[in-house]
């Protein structure tokens, strides 16, 4: 298929280009001696706004636009003796053939003519301004959701590698555990494929989610520790990113439980203001002396941090903290409502 080409003038730009030369025709024209129009005032405006339709439309994009300026000098000279010659020898020789005809005024002329331009031109050169600062807008736009995208589809394959590596772990030892694993996976994979293609979700729905995967998680430490997940009653329609929350408690349970065999211990506390500020703490223990020199590392951590940097840029504070056998998480955010 073809695509389309741009039309030279939109019909938005033209009704405001005919809106504007109606209104610098009455300032041009107006006169409190002779409060009405005149024959040749039409004419002699017609001659300076062609003079401005070729500036506006030619030779700002060709020149102006693509930075020619000596160019635009030549040219613009060029259209201005055209003008003047135009209305000297011709419009005042039909108008005024015996008074301004007789002789030739440049100077005059000019005087008469650059404030029309001027203001044609300006404006112009506004409205252009003002639509390719639209452009550039919504291109940043337009990578801002594709980056955010690209960090999300991260995610998914992030989130299933770890589990499946679990799950084959518990399938070759023949784990009585392993249907349930199977169906808390199912469940939380449902969610993270179907349930928050949204670029918002509601909160109690991500808190639910939360917890399926913390249950997923915590049968795959039973007996070597304990997790606590102070759930909150949530009420309202307070409105969160998707699988935010998630890569800092994936993390927490990671790293407990690839250095430590047993006296694990994973905290994690969420509340909400009435305000619609989210406060999330995540707390895990570790052993320092084991390989987690990685721990401020990796796709899933670098990934929420970029999530969190594009869509609450100025509406989040995240601070991460490590003692000696702790690993903590604090992480406050204005929700959307």
């Amino acid at each position: 298929m073809t695509p389309q080409k741009k039309p030279f003038i939109s019909i938005r730009e033209a009704i405001f280009q005919l809106i504007l030369n109606a209104v610098v025709f009455v300032f041009y024209g107006y006169s409190r001696h002779n409060p009405q129009f005149e024959e040749y005032e039409y004419v002699f405006f017609l001659n300076y706004a062609a003079g401005a339709l070729i500036i506006n439309y030619w030779l700002l994009p060709s020149c102006i636009y693509t930075k020619k300026y000596l160019q635009f000098t030549l040219y613009f000279l060029l259209i201005v003796a055209a003008m003047v010659l135009i209305e000297e020898f011709i419009l005042e020789k039909i108008y005024f053939p015996d008074t301004r005809g007789q002789r030739f005024i440049a100077l005059g002329n000019l005087l008469n003519m650059f404030p029309t331009i001027g203001i044609l031109s300006g404006f112009k050169f506004a409205w252009d301004a003002l639509g390719k600062q639209k452009e550039v807008e919504e291109l940043k736009d337009t990578v801002k959701e594709s980056e955010l995208q690209f960090l999300k589809s991260q995610i998914n394959p992030h989130f299933l590698f770890n589990n499946l590596n679990n799950l084959y772990a518990h399938a070759i030892e023949n784990s009585p555990q392993t249907p349930t694993i199977i169906l808390e996976l199912s469940a939380v994979m449902r969610y993270m494929l179907y349930d928050c293609q949204a670029k918002y979700v509601s909160l109690t729905k991500e808190v639910e989610h939360l917890s399926n995967f913390i249950n997923l998680n915590n049968l795959q430490i039973e007996g070597r520790g304990r997790v606590n997940f102070d759930r909150p009653e949530l009420t309202g329609d307070c409105r969160i990113a998707p699988l935010i929350l998630i890569i800092f408690v994936e993390n927490a349970f990671k790293h407990s439980s690839s250095s430590q065999t047993e006296n694990i211990e994973i905290f994690i506390d969420l509340s909400v203001t009435a305000k619609g500020e989210l406060h999330f703490t995540c707390t895990n223990s570790y052993l320092e002396q084991t390989n987690t020199q990685d721990i401020n590392s990796g796709i899933g951590l670098e990934n929420v941090q970029k999530r969190l940097q594009l869509l609450y840029p100025d509406s989040h504070t995240l601070n991460i903290t490590k003692t000696e056998n702790e690993y903590q998480v604090n992480l406050k955010m204005n929700l959307d409502k």
